[in-house]
Order: structure tokens, then sequence, then C-alpha cells
């Protein structure tokens, strides 16, 4: 091993020895279990002498594995080598890494352990996981990558300096003397921007909605009914809790009103737990949540069980967003997300909340702030974009009435036509999309906002666009209209698509289509010509 190089924090090769053991231990169970129903020779008992063989290799390997695994931060990488019988170097440079990251669980600290995670440009997938390392090796990685990355920094520019001095150009003076101040003590005690109350807390976990916690109410009524043998399918708790209201006293012979009664008391059950493991979630993911300042990166920390923290890159970050679903702007309140490359918001170990929750207007000035975008001036697209939007809605409303005249018909449920007060909601759904859409074209900035039940409101720095295209679906064309979509260098998931701005007329998506491009390429001249981030570091 290199001298300069380090290995994990010796509690390492004990996990890993085991988590391969286990490995080990349960694979000669699975193989001689499908073998033996294969092939006659094969007897079940084979395991019992396998088992222990697979242990041992197990552990074996993970003992190899972990004295195998160096990491060493050299002056222009950090050097990850890895692998048994199949080696694997990695060299990644400072300039590509995005994102830090620091997790700890509740043993990790209790053991003073920690997980870093290293992110980089270009994918949403972990670059390096360090699993584990000491509480003070995390923060020595942490702080000299980031001495490291603002280094290549200044390096770039001030090769940027030299090529414009050179070229008798007039922008030679590059990088100003806040800039360099900032890159020169990028481990210095980070400045406070920003720290989640307690009652900011509690209106974030009672306004906001994760979807991902209807995995808890789903694994309780698992568990309960696999606990209540006498319950058949549905647990006896739900089935007492919809008697009164008209639901069955059991699933045997019910009639099916009985039955939808069941359908709605269990859904509407079903909502209260997820909405209340969504809350609880909320607060021990956000707890303690601070955002600050440390050279030219944000750093972050939160988490109550699971403790998280890590740094941002200012220079990386791609587009900012502020979010605000109906509760939230009902009580005045928004979220600000910033956005890096490689990274789509709400990513595993993705693009990171700047602000969780704070008042409308100070996201606002945050956000202008950060971003240095003119205050919006939002445009719609034309009228014809809602009616097209009423059009569409009537035509689910026709689905959902279709569906229940089919039901009616297999079931005999009875008053099947009051499906039709779906329709009441159609022209209020057309009304609320459209209004809630906008755009603004800026000089440095192109604003985009969308959706009615989580409203994003996405600022986009025109050097940050990576393509602007046109897009037309065949119902679209035939009305004249067409949507923009401005792509930057992140990755997006499912929920978070790229900013579109949609159902303009034509011309006008041509024009902006032209305008974006132009901007872009002066945006990036400009920048050619200096070393402007683009983006401030001072919420204050």
């Amino acid at each position: 091993m290199p001298s300069d190089a380090n290995r994990l924090h010796p509690l390492s090769a004990v996990t890993l020895a085991l988590q391969r053991g286990l490995t080990g231990l349960s694979m000669p169970f699975f193989v001689v279990m499908i073998l033996s129903t294969i092939f006659d020779g094969v007897d079940i008992d084979w395991i019992f002498m396998l088992a222990p063989v697979g242990f041992v290799v197990g552990i074996g390997y993970g003992i190899a594995y972990y004295y195998r695994f160096t990491y060493a931060i050299t002056s222009r990488t950090l050097d990850v080598t890895s692998g048994v019988f199949s080696r694997r170097s990695r060299e990644i440079p400072y300039r590509r890494i995005q994102n830090v990251d620091v997790s700890q669980g509740v043993l990790y600290r209790i053991f003073g352990l920690a997980v870093v995670s290293l992110e980089t440009a270009g994918g949403g997938e972990t670059e390096a996981t360090l699993n584990f390392v000491s509480e003070a090796e995390a923060e020595r990685l942490r702080a000299e990558i980031r001495r490291q990355t603002a280094r290549a920094d200044d390096d770039d520019a001030s090769s940027d300096e030299r090529a414009a001095s050179a070229s008798g150009s007039a922008s030679a003076s590059g990088v100003d003397e806040s800039t360099r101040h900032e890159r020169s003590h990028p481990d210095r005690r980070p400045t406070l921007l920003f720290e989640l109350e307690p009652t900011e807390l509690l209106v974030y976990a009672l306004t906001s909605f994760r979807w991902g916690a209807a995995v808890f109410p789903i694994a309780l009524v698992i568990f309960l009914t696999s606990a209540d043998s006498g319950s058949g399918l549905v647990p006896a708790f739900i089935l007492e809790i919809a008697r009164p209201v008209g639901g069955p006293a059991s699933l045997d012979g019910a009639a099916v009103g009985s039955l939808l009664v069941l359908i709605a008391v269990t859904a509407l059950q079903w909502s209260v737990a997820t909405y209340v493991a969504s809350a609880i979630y909320t607060v021990a993911n956000y707890y303690g949540f601070r955002l600050g300042r440390a050279g030219a990166d944000f750093v972050y920390e939160r988490g109550l069980i699971q403790r998280y923290s890590g740094s941002i890159p200012v220079d990386k970050v791609q587009s900012v967003t502020i979010t605000e679903n109906p509760l939230q702007r009902l009580v005045g309140y928004a979220g600000l997300w910033v956005e890096t490359a490689g990274y789509g918001p709400e990513s595993s170990g993705g693009s990171q909340s700047a602000i969780p929750l704070a008042e409308t207007d100070r996201i606002y000035r945050f956000a202008e702030n950060l971003t240095d975008v003119e205050t919006p001036r939002f445009q719609r697209p034309p009228t014809l974009a809602r009616r097209r939007y009423l059009v569409r809605y009537s035509a689910i409303a026709a689905i959902v009435v279709a569906v229940a005249f089919g039901l009616a018909q297999g079931t005999g449920l009875e008053r099947w036509y009051l499906a039709v007060a779906v329709f009441v909601a159609v022209p209020l759904a057309a009304h609320l999309k459209y209004v809630n859409l906008g755009y603004h074209v800026g000089e440095e900035h192109l604003v985009i906002r969308s959706g009615f039940w989580n409203r994003r409101t996405t600022v986009i720095p025109y050097y940050r666009i990576q393509t602007v295209s046109t897009r037309r679906s065949i119902f679209q064309r035939r009305l004249g209209l067409a949507s923009l979509a401005v792509d930057t260098a992140s990755s997006r998931t499912f929920s978070w698509g790229t900013p579109t701005v949609p159902d303009l007329e034509l011309e006008t998506a041509r024009e902006l289509h032209g305008i974006g491009r132009e901007r872009l390429q002066s945006a990036v001249r400009e920048r050619a010509r200096s070393d402007e981030t683009g983006l401030s570091v001072d919420f204050t």
C-alpha cells in the first residue's frame, strides 16, 4: 500500500466480514434447494456441510476486501482502489465533485463513525462511498476535498487570466478579490445562513405529504393480518371501524354497497396513516436543519435519528426551484431547492433542499439573492391552452363515468350515475392548471412556473442551459401550439421532469427558442471572459 493511501476504519472489517459471511451462509441453502428439485443425486443434507464453508469463505472475502480497499488524496484527484480478485482503481478529479455527503446513523454516532459519499457530475449514482471512517477523518476529508476543489478552480481561473492577458482582453482581471478570499479559506468556520426553527419544522411536517410513507400503513396491515388469522384478508379493526357507517361485518357474502363503504373507509384510514407517517419522517429527517456558507460552498446538516451533513459547491448549482403546495401557500410558506449537475431533485443523494420551509417572501428574497435574478413578470400561455385542459379533464371524467357504468353492469352497483358529479370539478381543474402556468424571459435567467398541487418556480441561468427544444404532440399540432423544454446538466427523476413551458403559440415557442439559444451563446461568451459564478453565496 502506498504511504499516502488510507484504509477504512477497522470496524469496517468486522462489518464487511459479517455481511459477506451471512451472504456465504445463505447461498448454499438456495443453491442446494434449487438443485435438489432438478437432480435426484443432490441431497438436501448438503446444506449443513456447505453452509459453514460458505460462512467462512464469506468472512475471509470481507476481510480481504477491507485490506484491498484504499483511498488517497492527491494534488489533482481523489484515488479509490477496491476489489479482491478484480481490482478497480478510480481517479476522481476534484473539479467533477459535486457533493461531499456525510451520514451517521444512531449506532455510527455511538461509535464515532460516519459514511462519506462522493457525487460527481454526469450521473445520478454515488461515485465513491467510504463505509465507514471516523468522524474526525470524515471532517478532514470534506475540508481537504473542498480545499483541493477551490485550488483546482483557482488554477483554471489563473489559466483564463493568463490567456486573456496574452490576447489583450480588457477583462483579464478574472476572479474578484472577494471570490479569491472565499476560495482561499474553504475550511473556515461556516457562516450560518438559515436555521429551521421548531415552528417551521412543525409547519413543514403538517403541510407536506410524502407518498413513500404509504409503505408504513401497508406493512402494518400485512403484519396485523398475519397476526390475526381469524380476520381473513382484512384486519378486524378495519371491519369494526367501517361497520357503523354501513360496512360489512365480514367479507363473506357482503353486498356490493357495503364493500364500497369498506373500501372508502379503508382508503381514508390509509390516507390518515400515511399523513402521520409522512409527518414523523419529515420531523426525523429535517430536525436541526442548518444551512451555512464555508468558502464558496453551501454546507448543511440535518436529521434526528440518521444525521446527514454535506457540502455543495455553489458554482456547480444548475438551477434553483421554489416549491409550494396548496397548504403551504395557504399559510404563506414555501421551500427552496438547489440542483447540481448529475442530480435530480429528491434523488438518492441528489439535489439538496437549501431551505426546507420558510415564509414565502423570505424564500423569494433568498432565490433572488442567490441567483441575482430580477423580479419575474410572468406571462401565461394563450387562453386556447385552458380550453385544451378543459377538454382533457372532460375526457378523464368521461372515463370515470364509463368505469362506474361498467362496474354497475358486472356487480349490480346502484346509482352509478352519481359518478357524473366529477364533471363539476372539470372547469375548476382546467382553470387552476392554467393560472399556475407562467414564464419569464429575463436578461440572464429564464424562469418557469407550473403546477397546482406542487407548484414549482424554477430559475435557470442561461449559461446552465444544455438544450432548448420545441415539442409538439398530435393535439398541439392541430391547435397550433407547442411546448418549450429547457434542459440543464442535471439528471431528472420521474416526479421532477425537465422544466417545460407548455402550450405556447407555435410562433411564440419558436421565438423563445431563438432567444434562449442566443442568450445562451452570449452568456457562455461572457463567462469565457470572466470567472463569475453567476450565483451568490450570500443569502443575507
